[in-house]
Formats: structure tokens, sequence, C-alpha cells
């Protein structure tokens, strides 16, 4: 039986499936409303998706990189306005990174450091943006990942690097140009063959990140109709944060008859949004309402403030979010590169009429 210990992790993988399913109708932060419990299901599918393109496919000798996110692929914090995509790193490893600007107002690459064993990266490497790049006459660019000095845009591999995630935001993602990655590893194997103890690995690794994924959410709304004072991120992280972004958390709990208007000011930054998530940290249905918002999309108002309303219905405001039939759920606020933390939005709920 040549494929008996991966046969075994499969197993078990399998079964893991149905313990989520109990999770999201069990677990903590529980019950939930029926849209949420609804995309519980499919979130179920998309960090399995994840764990499998990041672990059982991923090859850091001959790397590609591969859509995390998307509007058919929702955990973590996705966004409508973001294209996010990952590569595996081997740290001894010298990768080139080709790109195209696109019509992206801002993009950038962060190696994240930790564990290769499904666990969640705890630090980051290094990042380079937009603003760290030479960018040529048609958009191009190159950015050098290595444990070696390079001149140029470069990222010090450091021993525990394990993964590159790009991000890459534009204003109107519906018809803007995504930023076109490809990574490169320098004198790559001229063959691979897979082995049972390495299949088995991988499949190993997938399960651990399942199930690390599992311990995150349903999350909790904690303070309802509020947003929590900004903050930045850290070089000690978890997961894959940016470093170079500004966030601040929410959440809301309106009747069918309410709204909440949220008001404030962002400082200069090449990028902000508000998203509105379930408790799996994923966005609602952007492809039918407007469920996030950026900076570009806002109106504002004539001292450069702006008003946004969350509501079931709407209420004839230019900057309206639906709440897309969830009766409860997460707000999300991100500033990259901004010039000054931003000051806490502040909130009402008023009647909807």
């Amino acid at each position: 039986m040549g494929a008996s210990e991966t046969g075994g992790v499969f197993g078990e993988l399998v079964d893991e499936l149905k313990t989520l399913e109990q999770r999201i109708h069990s677990g903590p932060n529980t019950p939930l409303d029926d849209q949420s419990l609804l995309e519980g299901y499919k979130w179920i599918f998309s960090i399995l998706a994840v764990g499998l393109d990041a672990y059982v496919w991923a090859d850091p000798a001959r790397p590609r990189f591969v859509d995390i996110v998307g509007p058919y692929r929702k955990w973590g914090g996705d966004n409508a306005d973001a294209f996010y995509q990952y590569a595996p790193i081997d740290p001894a490893r010298t990768y080139r990174v080709r790109g195209r600007k696109g019509d992206a107002v801002y993009f950038s690459l962060t190696v994240y450091g930790g564990p290769r064993d499904g666990r969640y990266s705890d630090r980051i490497v290094g990042t380079v943006n937009d603003r760290m790049v030479d960018i040529g006459p048609d958009g191009e660019f190159e950015i050098v990942l290595s444990p070696e000095p390079h001149d140029g845009a470069w990222i010090e591999l450091q021993p525990d690097a394990v993964a590159a995630i790009t991000r890459d935001y534009v204003v109107d993602p519906t018809t803007g140009r995504r930023v076109e990655w490809h990574i490169e590893a320098e004198d790559p194997p001229a063959t691979r063959r897979d082995s049972d103890a390495d299949l088995a690995g991988r499949f190993r690794a997938t399960l651990t990140w399942i199930r690390e994924q599992a311990q995150l959410v349903p999350l909790g709304l904690g303070e309802t109709n509020s947003v929590a004072e900004p903050y930045g991120v850290p070089s000690v992280t978890y997961g894959w944060a940016a470093a170079d972004a500004a966030y601040a958390m929410g959440g809301f709990d309106l009747e069918d008859n309410q709204a909440l208007i949220i008001k404030g000011r962002s400082p200069e930054c090449a990028f902000w949004n508000l998203c509105l998530w379930n408790q799996f940290l994923h966005t609602y249905n952007y492809d039918y309402e407007r469920v996030t918002i950026n900076g570009g999309q806002v109106q504002y108002e004539d001292d450069g403030s702006w008003t946004i309303v969350v509501a079931s219905r709407d209420p004839g405001h230019p900057n309206w979010l639906s709440t897309a039939g969830h009766p409860r759920g997460l707000l999300w606020f991100r500033w990259f590169l901004p010039s000054a933390t931003p000051d806490r939005p502040t909130t009402e709920v008023v009647p909807l009429s």
C-alpha cells in the first residue's frame, strides 16, 4: 500500500469538515443569523481551498502566485477592492518577483515568518510597497527576495521565512486592471517526485491550517454600533496583516427600521475603505449590493470629513452600505500608508426614516 500515510491523513481531513459544520451550528458566538449560517458553509470550503493551495500544491522551488481571496473565496478579512496572492518561500533560495502595476493605487509584497506546519505566521520578515520600487514607463517593476543583499527593491529572507503575500488595491476593481505578479526561483531543480511521507505532511499541514482558522471564528461582535480606536500593525503579528496599514474594527446590531450613522475623517493615505463582514470575517455578497466603500467612492463633506450610513434599506444617502439581510455584523476600516493614525470614527443609531 504505497500511500498509507497520506490516506490516513486524508481521512482525518475529511472528518474535520464535519467538525467544522458542528462548530458553525453550536460553537462559540452562535447561534448565527440565517444568512451568516449559510455563509459559514461556504467559509468551510474557502479555508479548505486556501489550505490546499498553500500547503498541498505549493512548491517553493518553482512557486506560483495564486489568489487566496476573492468573490468566490471569502475568509480572513477579504474585501471588494483588493487582490491578494500567495507564494511559498524557501529562505535559502533567491527569488525574482516581476510585476506590472496596472491601475492599483497601492500594492505591496510582504514576506512572513513562522512555522511551516500549517500554523499561521507570527511575524513580518519584510515588506516592499509601490513607494519603495522603481516603476518603469509601462508600469513594470522588480523585487528580489534573498538571504543575500541585492541592489534595488530587496527583502532579506530570514531563516523562518515561509510565505510571500501580495496585495493590490484598485478604486474600481470591476473595471480597473490589477497588478500582474510573477515569481521565479533561481536554480530550481530539474525534477520532482512526490513521496508518501511528503504528501502526508502537506495534508497534515492543511489539517492544522483548517483547525487553526476554525479557532478564530465565528467572531464575537463585541461592543456593537461602535468603532474601536484605530491601530497600526507591529512587526510581531498573528496572521497575514499588512505592515504599513492602520486598522479599526467595530460592529453593528440593528433592527430593520434602524440605521447606523458613522462619521469620521481619514488622514492623507494611499487608500482606505470600510467593509461589512459576517462573523467568519468575510464580506457580504458585493456582486449585488454595495457592502463596502472606499475613499475613491465615498462622497465627502465640504470640510473633507465623511458620513457613511449602514442600514438594511436605502435611506437615500450617497454613502449607504447595505447589511444584505444581516441583522448584525462587523465593521472593518483600513488605511494604507496613512500620514497619521486615524481619529476614531463616531457612531449613532437613528430611525431609518
